[in-house]
């Protein structure tokens, strides 16, 4: 029973790893800009480093590897979201007609 009790955190780690890389894959797919995925991100980076504190602090093997690939995960698809916004924005000024 107690091999059970110590491999919960590992599998929530897993499910919750396998979520976030759904996230992204639907960002990358949709080539999202979207102002609340970005805020989505920004926040869990926030609420993540939090927990890596915590972590930190308890010696939590467990909760130190999620939240640190968190917040990687979550900074590759904030970045994309930005870099989506730059091109997208730059792609949709208007240029002068030249008589």
């Amino acid at each position: 029973m107690n091999d059970f009790i110590n491999s919960i955190p590992y599998t929530a780690i897993s499910i919750s790893i396998f979520a976030r890389l759904i996230f992204m894959f639907l960002l990358f797919k949709n080539k999202s800009q979207n102002n609340y995925s970005l805020i989505f991100c920004i926040l869990s980076i926030g609420s993540s480093s939090l927990w890596l504190t915590f972590g930190v602090n308890n010696n939590d093997n467990a909760l130190l590897y999620r939240s640190s690939t968190e917040i990687a995960l979550l900074s590759i698809s904030a970045i994309y979201i930005i870099k989506n916004k730059l091109f997208m924005n730059q792609n949709k000024q208007v240029i002068p007609l030249q008589n």
